[in-house]
């Protein structure tokens, strides 16, 4: 079998990091629900969630929250995967037929380590998720 090089790309203080940007639908909020087994009906049921402080369904806050990661792991690659951290704030809500982009950019590279800020917002700003992420590149 042969062993795949991954090349990373090196990051340098205040580079912005690749945006991933996504459209969130029912159907992949419902197939969420499905793998996670967080079936709560806020998620799934319209007529219920209609009735709640939110007037809809909304997205899982985590499944925002893995285009933060998939952005990290597009810029770091296995170093993000067997090691990366994240300390977030969720901020807002998800919802059908929201584009969400995950964006973010290095704030410190010392010793190996690389922090960034991260955040993930809607179609007209509003921040969904937002925190610090560190990596080590070794």
């Amino acid at each position: 079998m042969r062993q795949q090089t991954e090349q990373v790309r090196t990051f340098g203080e205040n580079d912005s990091l690749p945006v991933v940007t996504k459209t969130i639908t029912q159907e992949k909020i419902n197939r969420y629900a499905d793998a996670s087994g967080d079936h709560n009906l806020l998620h799934l049921d319209p007529a219920f969630a209609a009735t709640t402080q939110f007037g809809g369904t909304i997205a899982h806050g985590i499944l925002v929250l893995a285009y933060v990661s998939e952005m990290m792991t597009t810029a770091f690659g296995e170093a993000w995967l067997k090691g990366g951290r994240l300390k977030i704030r969720f901020r807002g809500a998800a919802r059908p037929g929201d584009t969400v982009t995950a964006s973010g950019r290095v704030v410190r590279v010392e010793g190996g380590e690389t922090k960034c800020e991260v955040e993930c917002r809607n179609q007209t700003g509003d921040v969904l998720v937002s925190g610090d992420a560190e990596v080590a590149i070794r």
